[in-house]
């Protein structure tokens, strides 16, 4: 029998163990080891020869992966493994560290249980490992920590013993402060980072061995020889000594916990509008294989065969080929038509899929990543929310028509596959793919030319901006286009606590549903009143209806709706999306007879009155920044400073240590092209930098009307905005 079958069948054997089970995803920023780590797992399972772990990096398959060196998507593989006379099954996940595809990050943290946290022993804690470790606890995942690539300390940074262990206390006391910031105040203690817990190994994943506290007990090893067979490169005696395989193991198994001890403290997090005292309920708590089938999809990956895969995290039940699953968001059953595991780039056929294992499952069409899936209808788990937004846009189109279908049909099962891609049709006919950086808008379309076949022709890249409101108006009053309906609204920005709480998830977007919601927003200062006046809610924004007794209003509310939620999606002055908006109606005049308010009356008749109100109070632009880290040496961090500050840079921090520098910028998004090329030529290619989004800030008013002139030529639009007269005729 093939090894990769035989391990499947091994490991379908140990998913019905369920204390032996680990989910694990193996986080770190980029180019911090954590695919050189998992060849290890991967050769210890008997896929790849043990010679070829480290250099091989199996799970990055993706020819892209392979081309530039970095892991693109997450890769899922199962692994059975006999650690200290007993088997164990590890569902492992190893994620992407570049920012521009930390969505893999954010959805793997759904499924797992717990994390195996890589930082470089050089680099320390970086941004996108902050990113990943707050992701993971607010995912309720436990992290372990490995540090990677020690023998860089010796080699490069020339540390005696003593300095290597100061090196890691720092790394040690940076990654605490954050799990103590956000780590479920009952778990902080049992979750931090300490040597003497043995829950920190550190090594060097390339040359394939590492130590804990346990296994430098348990094979007698000290730091300072350690730092002399580093010193003398002799790394087969510390592989021999104490193999990375063993102690990872040691470390995932002894230190993260099983489906079955996470779900009780994970499902209450993740199932918020779920009643946990239901046989539903209960199953999940107890990771029950008896229980109805409920699970999470955190994938969906394209197979060209078999169509749409879904990639499920299970909590309860059994799920086998045949079954009938609810897709929640669709309302309706679909047929499994097969099961299986993934080896990393494949998907082998397995007989069932058990609850508190990873799974792929064919026959679920139509699925998104975040979908709650389960054997009958129950209330779905919360939304997967990504940290970081779109914030560069390409449009691209055919190069011939007779390709339009296919180039339709590509876009849709890649957003499927990655649901930070934001895809809309523009005006003019073409398709805009906006993404997350420069990089992730270039693999897309990579994608789509290589695997999808399909010629296409694209624009350089352009960035996407945000209308504000700067203060408050109304009531202004806006006319249908027969002048037979007549509304009045008042505008202003929403309170920012409601803001941030509609953003975070904690108030759910559309109609509120219950008393609670009304609570909450009164316990964040919104009045009682208003709170149960409140029609929509959208794109962290309000609309309320502050009538009273208006008839037929109820025939119209949801065509206002759709009205007030158009109007965000195109802002008044450049037909960028807004956010943070409180609209409230405050009068209406209606045609009795609804032949004259249909939709063609009453959607315009609402959006104009919004957007005159809106250019009364003031509109201005948003847009998108990065936090940029750029590590240089000491001589060149006035010429790195000089650079970012001659690109509307703003200087958030600087240290130094010896000869280097770490020099961290707020910088526009709009400024960063070119950027790569330019901080090569100030530090004659002495600097390492990393990125993460930042959010959207301010645009400086001087620049406001320019940006705005380009952004409507662009669309096809006069270059001047129009007044509020304009929406008022």
């Amino acid at each position: 029998m093939a090894r990769k079958e035989f391990v499947v069948e091994e490991v379908q054997k140990m998913m019905e163990s369920i204390d032996a089970i680990r989910n694990v995803a193996i986080v770190a920023h980029v180019d911090h080891g954590k695919t050189t780590l998992t060849d290890s797992l991967v050769a210890r399972a008997g896929l790849i020869s043990k010679e070829l772990a480290g250099a091989q990096r199996w799970t990055d398959f993706d020819p892209q992966e392979q081309a530039r060196g970095i892991t693109i998507k997450s890769a899922n593989i199962s692994l059975s493994f006999n650690f200290e006379g007993k088997d164990h099954l590890i569902n492992l996940i190893d994620t992407p560290g570049h920012v521009d595809f930390g969505f893999h990050v954010v959805r793997a943290m759904r499924a797992v249980d717990g994390i195996c946290l890589v930082v470089d022993a050089v680099e320390g804690v970086m941004p996108q490992t902050e990113t990943n470790l707050r992701q993971a606890l607010k995912e309720r995942a436990k992290p372990v920590l490995f540090i990677n690539k020690i023998d860089r300390l010796i080699n490069e940074l020339k540390l005696d013993s003593t300095g290597m262990q100061q090196r890691f206390i720092k790394i040690i006391t940076q990654v605490n402060k954050i799990i103590e910031a956000n780590a479920p105040a009952d778990k902080k203690d049992d979750w931090v980072i300490k040597v003497e817990k043995g829950n920190v190994a550190f090594g060097t994943a390339y040359n394939k061995w590492a130590l804990s506290i346990k296994s430098m007990k348990k094979f007698n090893i000290s730091f300072k020889e350690i730092h002399q067979k580093c010193v003398d490169g002799d790394h087969k005696y510390l592989v021999e000594r104490s193999p990375l395989d063993e102690v990872l193991l040691e470390i995932i198994i002894t230190h993260l916990p099983s489906p079955k001890f996470a779900q009780p403290y994970r499902i209450p997090v993740l199932w918020k509008n779920g009643d946990l005292t239901t046989q539903e309920g209960k199953d999940m708590l107890a990771c029950s294989t008896s229980g109805k089938i409920i699970g999470v999809c955190f994938g969906v990956v394209y197979d060209e065969h078999a169509g749409e895969v879904a990639v499920v995290r299970f909590f309860s039940g059994v799920v086998e080929k045949g079954a009938q699953l609810y897709i929640t968001s669709k309302k309706v059953f679909a047929k499994v038509q097969q099961v299986g595991i993934y080896m990393g780039p494949d998907r082998v056929a397995a007989n069932k899929i058990m609850a508190g294992n990873i799974g792929a499952v064919v026959g679920l069409k139509d699925v998104y990543v975040g979908e709650t899936i389960s054997s009958e209808p129950i209330e779905p788990f919360e939304q997967i929310k990504h940290y970081s937004e779109p914030v560069i846009t390409k449009s691209i189109e055919v190069k011939e028509q007779k390709d339009l279908p296919k180039l339709i049909e590509a876009l849709r099962s890649i957003s499927k596959e990655d649901p930070t891609l934001k895809i809309t049709l523009a005006e003019t006919g073409e398709h805009l793919i906006s993404g997350n950086g420069e990089l992730h808008l270039e693999i897309i379309e990579y994608k789509i030319k290589n695997e999808k076949k399909v010629p296409i022709i694209t624009s350089p890249p352009l960035v996407v901006y945000r209308e504000a409101l700067l203060g408050k108006a109304g009531p202004v009053e806006g006319k249908s286009p027969n002048k037979h309906n007549k509304i009045k609204v008042t505008v202003e920005p929403l309170e920012p606590e409601i803001r941030k709480a509609i953003e975070d998830g904690v108030v759910k977007e559309g109609k509120p549903k219950g008393r609670e919601v009304w609570e909450k927003l009164v316990e964040l200062g919104m009045d009682r009143e208003e709170a149960r006046s409140i029609y929509d809610i959208h794109s962290a924004s309000v609309f309320i209806n502050g009538t009273k007794g208006i008839q037929n209003l109820n025939e119209v509310e949801e065509l206002l709706v759709q009205g007030f939620e158009e109007a965000l999606k195109q802002g008044p002055m450049a037909k960028e999306s807004m956010s943070g908006i409180k609209v409230t109606l405050v009068d209406a005049i209606l045609h009795e007879d609804n032949i004259h308010r249909g939709p063609a009356q009453m959607l315009p008749t609402i959006k104009r009155a919004i957007y005159a109100a809106m250019l009364i109070a003031g509109v201005t632009l948003l847009e998108p920044k990065q936090k940029v880290l750029i590590n240089t040496l000491q001589e060149y961090a006035g010429n790195v400073i000089t650079l970012t500050n001659g690109r509307r840079g703003t200087l958030v921090n600087m240290e130094q240590e010896g000869e280097n520098a770490a020099v961290t910028s707020l910088l526009p998004v709009a400024e960063m092209f070119g950027f790569a090329n330019d901080l090569r030529g100030v530090t004659q290619g002495r600097a390492i930098w990393y990125q993460e989004y930042a959010g959207y800030h301010p645009m400086p008013k001087e620049l406001v009307a320019k940006v705005v002139r380009q952004i409507r030529e662009r669309k096809g639009e006069k270059p001047d905005p129009p007044t509020p007269e304009f929406f008022m005729e």
